[in-house]
């Protein structure tokens, strides 16, 4: 177990990380778990999405006249990455291609994620790296799951999200996976989005205009967390439609396939195209506390 975790250490604070995936697996302090820990109503905790964002059609796409298999979120949560530095704040993983993933997607690269503790919360800052000779078509995104409540006994509705600015752009929604072509009203009011399971109804709210860069989940009083991002451009928001003990919070840059979207991989909407040598950095951050 020591080589397939390791555990960063910050003041009252401690996070653990993972090989497989490079996937964070706790998150607390002294009285607080706040990542949700893997039950039977969605056995992950917090993957990361890499190389797509959400679904494709039939789980598959195109590139200079071949088809390929891509699954939903891509390959990067089900593989295992390899430790370049374990500190005691600070620890880096790395995925690069190999001829596994060449066989379902046929680029090369080099992903590194870097987590690093302090007294007040986790950074996360994600590299991808286009170390081919073509341009690299990507998305990437983060996914993690907070218990909700954190507080045990507390009602779920007790909780909000509140953006640091007001959203008030429409949302997209999912059918099959896909995104409608069609938008829907926000259900952010002013800058706060209540929370309840029949928001989930319709599978995750999509914010594909986001105007905030931070948002803070809690209720009342209690525990909670603020999560603020650079370099991503949408946010998901999500938990099971059928209710589940957990809220997912997930900076992306991309998403899924629009509905009836036929074309090349390279003309997906949403996708970074990242130049020969070049890199793109992404990063997010959740801060956690109690009041």
């Amino acid at each position: 177990m020591r080589d397939d975790t390791h555990t960063l250490r910050g003041g009252s604070l401690t996070a653990t990380i993972k090989a497989h995936g490079a996937e964070l697996c706790s998150l607390k302090d002294d009285v607080t778990e706040f990542v949700w820990q893997a039950g039977a109503e969605w056995p992950r905790h917090a993957p990361l999405l890499f190389p797509i964002v959400g679904r494709l059609a039939s789980d598959e796409f195109r590139h200079r006249g071949k088809t390929y298999r891509m699954t939903q979120h891509g390959f990067a949560r089900d593989s295992r990455f390899a430790w370049t530095e374990r500190g005691e704040r600070r620890c880096t993983l790395v995925l690069e291609d190999n001829e596994a993933t060449r066989a379902r997607y046929p680029f090369a690269f080099r992903l590194t994620a870097i987590y690093a503790l302090d007294d007040a919360g986790l950074d996360l800052t994600l590299v991808i790296a286009n170390t081919g000779r073509e341009t690299l078509p990507a998305s990437i995104g983060g996914h993690p799951a907070f218990n909700w409540p954190l507080q045990p006994g507390l009602a779920k509705e007790s909780y909000a999200l509140t953006f640091a600015s007001a959203e008030l752009s429409p949302v997209r929604r999912l059918d099959g996976g896909l995104l409608r072509p069609a938008t829907e009203p926000s259900p952010v009011k002013g800058n706060v989005l209540p929370l309840s399971e029949s928001l989930f109804t319709d599978d995750a709210v999509i914010f594909d205009q986001i105007e905030s860069h931070a948002v803070r989940y809690a209720a009342s009083s209690g525990p909670w967390l603020k999560m603020s991002w650079r370099g991503f451009r949408e946010l998901g928001v999500w938990s099971k439609p059928s209710g589940a003990p957990f809220l997912c919070i997930e900076p992306w840059r991309g998403y899924a396939s629009p509905a009836g979207f036929d074309g090349e991989f390279s003309d997906k909407p949403g996708l970074m195209h990242i130049a020969t040598g070049a890199e793109e950095q992404l990063s997010f951050r959740i801060e956690v506390g109690s009041s």
